[in-house]
């Protein structure tokens, strides 16, 4: 997603109401941008430059061509140096002859996608760009002049900056269309799941929040029973290293064969029971945290799983924390750059500190249609505003002020006034469960997909030169 939704929410116009982004493919753009010049802090975009500048580079060759396009063994060995890169401390790395079939399969399903996409007329044009490339730059708390020298400093040149932009933008475009825009949750859907859910509580006041890990053992379509006899006994090995207490997260790296390779240790997030599909939590459910199951069979193969967490969610009294701020806000634009503005505010700052009303200050100053309220921007529920304001409001305590922040709308100055814990309403808690049903929706859609692609494709592996 390159444009996030915008949509107010409050009577005097706040310009930094953000619809909430229910889609992990909706979010997977705006978390790679958020992080992406930590990551070159890091080298994962600097691979280029991991070598020694006078060392010489080997030569470089085609290693597989997916629908006649080719991939070289640079751009694998480059995705391999980024992802031993963003292994999670503690996390030991598989081989690396198994890393680096992780970055060909990682790669021939980028290749795939972006051949679809521009099948379908996916086009992305240099304004486009140009926004996400200032999106990434405010996020990071940078100028798009600090961005540059960043890439500059980890050997990344603007130009292949720019085209991973594009890439990641083509793809997540793709996925919207063809995954988000099947996701469909109806009313009476909704209805459905509140029903069974009120049935449950006639045996039980509480939902089980499960978060496991997964391990996949791919089994491919039209396999033949000894094939298919050989994956379940690769299934049950690493079944039973895990149960003699070999790490999780490094068996997930090394052995998985899921569509995010292992990532996150095979980690699949904290979640109502009701959104994994039943086969997992009928294999959990008498397990407990830190037990392994044995490996599960479903159309994609077999499945070995470790509960992570596991508790009880009251589904009566559902709450959340509601904060009031207020801000006071400066636009940029030809008379007023990044710098002015961060000091303007900042000498702001100090005379709240010393007694100044900050209400007063954001009438007389604030660009916002808040001004006239003193910046008060009412209570807000948590993902309300864009995240970059968000994630510096949640850290604030009541009275406490924060430095000046960058927003895709300007620089900011917050106070948190109050904050308060509040019933959700019955339309809220409705909106939950269609927010609810359309993520698990999208997330089965989304696995069925990429198998879908990556089998409709011509994939021919070529070995290095001798």
């Amino acid at each position: 997603m390159t444009k996030f939704t915008f949509s107010p929410s409050h009577a005097h116009d706040a310009p930094l109401t953000l619809a909430p982004m229910t889609s992990k493919v909706n979010q997977a753009l705006a978390q790679w941008a958020s992080g992406i010049v930590l990551s070159l802090g890091l080298g994962l975009l600097g691979a280029a430059n991991a070598q020694a500048p006078l060392k010489a580079r080997p030569a470089d060759y085609i290693v597989a061509v997916v629908n006649s396009e080719p991939i070289t063994n640079n751009e694998v060995q480059s995705l391999k140096t980024r992802m031993e890169k963003q292994t999670p401390p503690g996390v030991q790395l598989p081989e690396a002859k198994v890393l680096m079939q992780q970055a060909l399969d990682q790669l021939i399903i980028e290749k795939a996608q972006l051949q679809v996409a521009r099948e379908n007329g996916i086009r992305i044009d240099d304004l486009e760009v140009d926004q996400t490339e200032l999106t990434i730059a405010r996020q990071n708390q940078l100028s798009k002049e600090e961005l540059y020298k960043r890439l500059g400093q980890d050997g990344l040149t603007v130009a292949t900056f720019r085209e991973q932009v594009r890439t990641q933008i083509t793809i997540n475009r793709l996925r919207e269309r063809e995954v988000e825009n099947r996701a469909r949750v109806s009313d009476t859907d909704v209805e459905k799941f509140i029903q069974t859910q009120q049935s449950n509580k006639l045996t039980t006041s509480a939902q089980v929040d499960l978060n496991l890990g997964m391990i996949l053992i791919a089994v491919p379509e039209n396999s033949t029973d000894q094939e298919i006899a050989n994956r379940q006994a690769k299934a049950l090995e690493v079944s039973q290293r895990a149960k003699r207490g070999e790490n999780f997260a490094t068996l997930a790296s090394t052995f998985s064969e899921a569509a995010d390779k292992g990532a996150n240790g095979g980690e699949m997030g904290l979640r109502p029971a009701d959104r994994y599909p039943a086969l997992f939590t009928e294999g959990v459910q008498a397990l407990t945290k830190g037990d392994i199951s044995e490996p599960l069979r479903s159309g994609a193969g077999f499945h070995i799983l470790k509960v992570l967490e596991k508790k009880q969610s009251d589904l009566s009294g559902l709450n959340i924390i509601q904060t009031r701020a207020r801000h006071i806000l400066l636009r940029l634009g030809n008379d007023l750059n990044e710098n002015t503005a961060r000091n303007r505010l900042m000498t702001y700052k100090q005379r709240i500190q010393s007694g100044t009303d900050f209400a007063e200050l954001a009438r007389q100053f604030s660009q916002d249609g808040s001004a006239s309220a003193g910046g008060d921007l009412g209570w807000a529920s948590p993902g309300q505003f864009v995240p970059e304001f968000e994630e510096v409001m949640s850290r604030l305590r009541p009275g406490q002020v924060s430095d000046p922040l960058v927003s895709r709308f300007g620089v900011h100055l917050i106070q948190v006034m109050e904050r308060r814990e509040v019933p959700v309403t019955v339309r809220e808690q409705r909106e939950m469960v269609r927010n609810q049903l359309r993520e698990k929706k999208m997330e089965e859609l989304y696995t069925t997909w990429v198998e879908e692609l990556r089998g409709r494709a011509y994939v021919e592996l070529r070995e290095p030169p001798q």
